[in-house]
């Protein structure tokens, strides 16, 4: 078995990517009251403060803050997983792996992480987040994209409503492909 290497500080911010198994799906999006509660659930049992996320159809980019004392960013998003999952109707492909271990297969079985080290990382990682439907061609601005916590920091005049108008996606290389 292969050892993955986390990092866990206690108290950091890391950001996030979590993916459907089937990147063709769009099940974030079209089931996104199912993945609200579950982020809802989760916080409510294991709190985290959710500094910045999208929601993409088929994955999705979040930073996420946990309390001083805590570092178990594992268990939240098994439970976030895990709750969206069970919410779902069993109509997947699931592969002779998964149902030998009764996984669904709604999602990638591991997630990405990167521990933010100082303000100017977790800010590219904001506006990454922030830009991302753009760059993956689902909008032309950042602001025409409804699951972003980017309205949010609108209203906190962290953002102008219009930031980011002239982006070019092609041309960032910023991020995946």
């Amino acid at each position: 078995m292969t050892a993955y290497r986390r990092n866990f500080a206690s108290g950091g911010s890391c950001f996030f990517t979590a993916n459907l198994a089937d990147r063709r799906a769009r099940l974030l999006t079209d089931h996104i009251g199912l993945l609200r509660s579950a982020f809802r659930d989760t916080r409510a049992r294991h709190p985290f403060t959710i500094d910045a996320i999208v929601i993409l159809p088929d994955h999705l980019h979040a930073i996420w803050t946990l309390p001083e004392s805590d570092r178990n960013f594992a268990t939240r998003w098994r439970l976030i997983k895990s709750t969206f999952s069970r919410a779902l109707p069993k109509t997947e492909t699931i592969s002779a792996s998964r149902a030998s271990k009764a996984e669904r297969g709604i999602w990638q079985r591991r997630y990405w992480e990167h521990t933010l080290r100082d303000e100017r990382d977790f800010e590219r990682h904001v506006n990454y987040i922030h830009i991302n439907p753009v760059k993956h061609g689902h909008v032309s601005r950042v602001c025409d994209w409804p699951f972003s916590s980017f309205h949010h920091m609108v209203r906190l005049g962290v953002y102008p409503d219009d930031w980011a108008g002239d982006f070019a996606a092609e041309e960032s290389g910023f991020g995946e492909r």
